[in-house]
């Protein structure tokens, strides 16, 4: 209602995406009363009448709505500052060779999946092609709301176990790759960034986007001197959409790099030891001798590798996320 809200047009969109998001939140909290009140009345009318086969159709409704009752509890435990926004996922390829690039293409092919899934939207901002298959990396941004809070989750290397379609003699070879989640900031006073310890680059596409990409220099090369960080973008149209683009993925890793350093310094003032790898095992997919994914910070484990690796990620995400909270709780 305040008369100068658009006097400051940055300020402005970031309370009306506030508002729709709350918005949002407050329609599925509503629907899920709706629901509850409308099984409430057929479950007293069932008894009433003794209606038997009534009831047994409620059941499957209770526990859809018992479902759905539990993932909306679960989104109010995101209290990180970045937890609601949207997501930058970069995976790019280990140890392992084509096998390892081919293994990044299924991860790209599983995190699709699961953010289609959600109603997320995914558009890929660079890659780089692998010389026989798959890539050697390749960078996506993920809008929706709490796709940073549930992405952070992947956050580490995923190992693939399996007989190699790569090998003539088809033996068991081991791939790697490692997963980052970076969260996806719109507002760049966010992270002030001098111009001057910036060097841009520009060079040819060699990713998918059509004729005009892959003619022109329009692909774009930012490394922060200070920090060495690097930033690309090559799936856009012009230069200028690649260069924005990239900023968009610089910022990122420098505000990603910054939070890191914020929690080593309060692990180290709280006595606890802190790691220099930040890229650790996470998780193992098992396709032979046996099948089975296998968090390793959790214990979770389930025997459908197709399944988790057509996107069905929810409780991987939701374990490793409660167990985090639970940690928290217990520190405090």
């Amino acid at each position: 209602m305040q008369p100068d809200l658009w006097s400051d047009q940055m300020e402005a969109q970031a309370h009306t995406k506030r508002l729709s998001l709350l918005q949002e939140e407050l329609g599925e909290w509503n629907g899920l009363g709706r629901r509850a009140s409308e099984l409430r009345e057929l479950l007293d009318l069932a008894t009433e009448e003794d209606d038997e086969s009534l009831a047994l159709e409620l059941e499957a409704e209770v526990a859809a709505l018992a479902k759905d009752l539990d993932r909306s509890e679960f989104r109010l435990l995101f209290q990180g500052e970045y937890d609601a926004g949207n997501a930058l996922l970069a995976i790019h390829a280990g140890a392992g060779g084509t096998d390892s690039q081919e293994w990044v293409e299924r991860l790209l092919r599983m995190y699709s999946m699961w953010s289609d899934s959600r109603g997320f939207k995914t558009r890929m901002i660079d890659s780089s092609l692998g010389e026989e298959a798959g890539f050697k990396s390749v960078t996506v941004d993920v809008t929706g709301a709490y796709a940073y809070g549930y992405l952070k989750a992947e956050r580490g290397v995923h190992r693939l176990v399996r007989l190699s379609p790569f090998d003539a003699a088809h033996r068991r070879h081991t791939s790697f790759a490692l997963v980052e989640v970076l969260p996806s900031i719109e507002n760049e006073a966010e992270v002030e960034i001098d111009t001057n310890d910036l060097r841009i680059d520009t060079f040819r596409s060699s990713s998918a986007g059509g004729q005009h990409v892959n003619k022109t220099d329009s692909a774009v090369r930012i490394t922060h001197v200070p920090t060495g960080i690097v930033a690309t973008c090559q799936n856009e149209r012009s230069q200028a959409q690649n260069r924005a683009t990239a900023m968009k993925v610089l910022r990122a890793r420098l505000l990603e790099r910054e939070l890191r350093e914020r929690e080593e310094e309060q692990a180290r003032l709280k006595g606890e030891h802190v790691s220099a790898e930040w890229g650790n095992q996470i998780r193992s997919y098992v396709l032979h001798p046996y099948t089975m994914v296998k968090d390793h910070r959790t214990e979770l484990e389930r025997g459908n590798v197709e399944a988790v690796l057509n996107g069905d990620l929810d409780d991987f995400m939701e374990t490793y996320l409660r167990s985090t909270i639970d940690e928290i709780e217990v520190a405090r």
